[in-house]
């Protein structure tokens, strides 16, 4: 299975100190999504003042008694739940992305027949925009109705090529 995050609403590549506040101001801002224990491993950095923006994540989808488990490179498991990590962060003039904040796209939130189906067919997509309610980059915990999660079709409609024995049967 693949996990595709289509992303648009991007909040800008500069961020102004809070007002009233000693909080930093962030210039060159670009968002990834962070691998697995590796915060430092990022996928495809976009510029925040991209249009959209979008990754794609390859994953197993194993069936459970408790439904559908979804691991990665990029699917973080923190306390028996899993997310993907939008890492927001200034890029230097040498190139260095320094994280300032995350967003976690809760997969445990993805509607039990959306994943289902979408390791069957094999894709899972969430769709969000990346601007907060204060026009900053988008942070802290993010589940539907903040992003809408689909099954669709992967490069065959069907379970992705060795996953066959893992997915339950429609």
């Amino acid at each position: 299975m693949r996990i595709r995050i289509e992303a648009v609403d991007l909040p800008g590549r500069t961020r102004p100190a809070p007002a009233g506040s000693d909080g930093p101001a962030y210039a060159d801002i670009h968002v990834a999504v962070q691998r697995r224990d590796r915060p430092a491993e990022l996928l495809e950095p976009h510029p925040g003042d991209a249009a959209s923006a979008t990754w794609t994540l390859e994953c197993t989808a194993t069936a459970t008694p408790d439904g559908i488990d979804v691991t990665g490179p990029y699917v973080q498991d923190r306390l028996g739940r899993r997310f993907v990590y939008l890492s927001w962060g200034t890029v230097d003039d040498s190139g260095v992305f320094t994280m300032f904040r995350r967003a976690k796209l809760m997969l445990d939130a993805v509607p039990a027949d959306v994943l289902a189906a979408a390791a069957h067919r094999g894709l899972l997509v969430g769709r969000l925009g990346l601007t907060d309610v204060d026009g900053g980059p988008l942070c802290a915990r993010v589940e539907p109705p903040h992003i809408t999660w689909t099954a669709e079709p992967g490069d065959q409609d069907g379970p992705a090529p060795g996953h066959e024995d893992t997915i339950p049967p429609r």
